[in-house]
């Protein structure tokens, strides 16, 4: 199918979603400074966008492979990218959440083709300043608090001590690249751990699937929904996003394949359900599409093989494509609001689109 509205889609909105407009900039400013609320300020590099970024790089690398003319995209892509980044840098790097380490792995690509040095980004988006942003990214994982057997804490400003699967996918994969790129194996040990420990701790011993999360010093109490589609995406994105290395393979192999093999069977015609055991509930792409990229990528570094995958990516394929329109993923469950906390509208956000452009 034709990408290019969906890649341009995606390069508006990694620079327009979850920016405040000047109306929503004046709420946020009378609730904190005028009313002492606490109130989630602005997010630059939010777990949504970073998920554009990383499908951004891959159709980048997708293009670049192909003998057609495409410079025009990669431009397109390149330009995104560069502003995206620049844009958080040039604002002192803030880091808000453990979410935010999603867009470190996009940067990582980065820093790597400027340092061998067969791309320049432009700008201020210079190598020195991106190891930089790397750096403090690592730092802000290492000082992030942890619970006694040492996995992060989701939400730990808000004195929650619960671990969120959530936090699998959109961390780990940039820490245990990070320690693999800069050869610093305590970043990989500590990627692996929180894969490990929710292994341990966070799965359904029936069905072999996710809970979204739990608490240690609540005797291990586990919570969410079993089979949440999202939460089974974020584990199978965060380990196959370690098993880029062959120390990861070996560590997370078996417990991937395991993973995958309690997947298939609630795939869908039309891809995976909101909740993978909720077979006669809406379909939603978001899942699909984490899912669906999360196994390309472990088939692509070899970590996961044979037809039960292809055919997972193959139906996931035609399934977004069936959804498209307008260059968008439609039909994918809105925002998490917390443990048990799904709400029931469909519509085209970030968390379909960017991983749709890893699949389709």
């Amino acid at each position: 199918m034709n990408k290019i509205p969906l890649i341009e889609n995606a390069c508006k909105d990694l620079l327009q979603y979850g920016v405040f407009e000047a109306k929503a900039r004046a709420k946020y400013l009378i609730k904190r400074y005028l009313l002492g609320r606490r109130v989630a300020g602005e997010d630059l590099i939010f777990w949504p966008t970073g998920l554009l970024a990383a499908g951004l790089w891959h159709c980048r690398q997708e293009f670049l492979e192909k003998e057609d003319d495409v410079g025009r995209t990669i431009g397109m892509i390149d330009q995104a990218l560069t502003s995206y980044y620049e844009r958080w840098l040039q604002k002192g790097m803030p880091l808000a959440f453990l979410d935010d380490l999603l867009a470190g792995e996009t940067l990582l690509r980065i820093y790597e083709k400027m340092n061998k040095g067969t791309s320049a980004f432009g700008g201020k988006l210079s190598g020195e300043r991106v190891r930089a942003a790397l750096d403090k990214m690592a730092a802000f994982a290492l000082e992030h608090p942890k619970d006694v057997a040492g996995s992060f804490f989701y939400r730990p400003a808000n004195g929650e001590k619960t671990v969120f699967v959530d936090g699998i996918g959109l961390a780990v994969p940039f820490l245990y690249q990070y320690g693999e790129v800069f050869g610093k194996q305590e970043y990989q040990e500590l990627a692996l751990k929180q894969i490990t420990n929710f292994l341990a701790y966070g799965m359904d011993g029936e069905t072999g699937l996710p809970y979204h999360g739990y608490d240690l010093s609540d005797g291990g109490c586990k919570y969410g929904v079993i089979g949440w589609g999202r939460a089974v995406g974020w584990l199978l994105r965060g380990m196959t996003g370690c098993m880029t290395s062959d120390y990861g393979r070996r560590q997370l192999e078996a417990p991937c394949r395991a993973l995958v093999e309690a997947v298939v069977p609630y795939r869908r015609i039309d891809g995976f359900s909101w909740q993978l055991q909720a077979l006669e509930g809406p379909a939603d792409t978001s899942a699909t599409a984490i899912i669906c990229a999360a196994i390309k990528r472990g088939m692509a570094c070899g970590g996961l093989s044979g037809e039960a995958c292809e055919k997972t990516v193959a139906v996931g394929r035609e399934v977004l494509a069936h959804f498209t329109k307008d260059g968008r993923i439609w039909h994918g469950l809105a925002e998490c609001e917390g443990f048990s906390c799904y709400p029931q509208r469909y519509g085209a956000y970030p968390w379909s689109l960017g991983p749709a452009l890893e699949v389709l």
